[in-house]
């Protein structure tokens, strides 16, 4: 159906990240479980694959034609045959949400704009969701940790929604100055109508749907009813996508983008590893332990956050994975399976250059260090306890030069293999120095990409 597939053309895999009104914010709530079942199912059937694409172009048509015998009941039973089959099972958050409005259009409701919400558990976004639009299709986005507690929440349609798990279906044609909740006004551009709806999970979550229509006079009662009773079906069809969501996003947070994605599709028995090429790179801290001994323990935090938002920053925006923080260390590491060498080399070289660049770490001194070479990349630990991470020579020649750049005082160093990579310009022999555990004096570079 029109724009209304799983994976409709329609559909759009963009993530935003912006503050939006009220409506679109989500927090957790105790909710008891629901119940889908007992849906009379027409006779259409979407279980063979084979024929996804002709099932989908009979749903729009058989959608088309429950609409015109202005029955409710038939109507709402075959979206939710939708939700709780073929959506629930294969469809992606965009999918479900595009999906859901496509057919919600094809009844003959009007819909201008869905937006639905998920919490989830990840410290540093408080909410995503998706938000699809008429002409438009559907997208991602994501709420800050914070944008809950503000008064654009407070007392909003969201929060009604919530606390009292009960829809909240209000007109936005006459609002009035001081009675409304501001955030309708904001919705009242282009929209005539609101409706806000409880979708309860069967964790005792609670997230919420918001449905704005632009047709004069807005919603009627029978689409009201037809939009409230699709909430256990929404639900059930969600709820799989939005667990999933929330654990790569969680994995990601801990372990960063390449291992979590390498975790989330099964690489996680110990010993599971691979051998990879990539440059490696470890920021450290100068003067830690007096740093630690002259600042109060929330200070130091502070602090030590401060440096490590830099530093993890300057990785992720050249393609780089944060593997671990030790103590006041960073370890990073860029593959070089798909670029090579040079690439991952550069992309290191660049990161550093951004870290060093930032304001915020003036008054935090570190030192950076950087080699390339082959890694054991993977699972390692105990029968109980697994870590993720990189290790082998390459890690161990890495460690030692992070020292001598302490030694020699100086801000950011490479091996003689990365110099050998890198711009002639960018890097200044530093003569032969002894690292520890490693036989004989071994070549050391300053990166002078550092100094801009």
């Amino acid at each position: 159906m029109r724009g209304g597939c799983i994976a409709g053309k329609r559909d759009r895999d963009r993530h935003i990240t912006a503050p939006f009104p009220a409506d679109e914010f989500l927090v957790m709530s105790r909710a008891s479980a629901t119940d889908t079942g007992g849906l009379p199912a027409p006779e259409l059937s979407f279980a063979t694959h084979t024929a996804y694409g002709a099932a989908q172009d009979a749903c729009s048509h058989w959608m088309r034609q429950l609409a015109e015998t202005e029955d409710p009941a038939a109507v709402q039973a075959e979206i939710a045959f939708w939700l709780i089959g073929p959506a629930r099972q294969h469809g992606t958050p965009e999918g479900i949400v595009g999906g859901l409005a496509e057919r919600l259009v094809d009844a003959g409701i009007p819909l201008r704009r869905v937006r639905i919400g998920q919490s989830v558990a990840n410290p540093l976004i408080s909410a995503w969701g998706v938000i699809w639009t008429s002409g438009g299709g559907a997208e991602r986005y994501t709420v800050p940790r914070g944008m809950l507690a503000t008064d654009s929440y407070r007392g909003s349609p969201f929060e009604h929604v919530v606390v009292t798990r009960t829809s909240f279906h209000h007109s936005l044609e006459q609002l009035v100055e001081g009675r409304d909740h501001p955030v309708l006004f904001e919705l009242a551009a282009g929209s005539t109508d609101y409706l806000a709806l409880p979708i309860e999970y069967g964790d005792e979550s609670v997230q919420v749907g918001a449905f704005t229509t632009d047709r004069p006079g807005g919603f009627s009662e029978r689409e009201v009813a037809l939009i409230e009773a699709l909430a256990p079906a929404i639900a059930a069809a969600l709820e799989p996508a939005a667990m999933r969501h929330s654990m790569a996003s969680l994995l990601e947070v801990y372990l960063g983008a390449g291992p979590a994605d390498r975790i989330g599709k099964g690489a996680f028995r110990r010993g599971q590893t691979t051998e990879i090429e990539a440059a490696v790179l470890v920021t450290d801290l100068r003067d830690f332990t007096g740093l630690s001994e002259r600042l109060p323990p929330g200070d130091l935090l502070e602090s030590l956050g401060s440096y490590f938002e830099v530093v993890v920053d300057a990785v992720r925006s050249e393609g780089g994975d944060v593997l671990k923080f030790v103590g006041d260390g960073v370890l990073s590491v860029f593959s070089a399976e798909e670029h090579g060498r040079e690439e991952a080399c550069m992309r290191a070289a660049r990161s550093i250059t951004q870290a060093f660049g930032q304001p915020a770490v003036s008054n935090r001194p570190f030192v950076a260090a950087m080699h390339v070479g082959p890694v054991v990349y993977g699972n390692i630990g105990s029968l109980d306890r697994l870590d993720f991470t990189v290790v082998g020579p390459t890690v161990n020649y890495l460690s030692r030069l992070e020292s001598a750049a302490k030694l020699l005082d100086k801000k950011a160093v490479c091996s003689k293999e990365v110099a050998s990579i890198l711009p002639a310009s960018m890097v200044r022999d530093l003569g032969r120095h002894t690292l520890k555990g490693f036989a004989g004096p071994q070549a050391v570079f300053e990166l002078k990409a550092v100094e801009r």
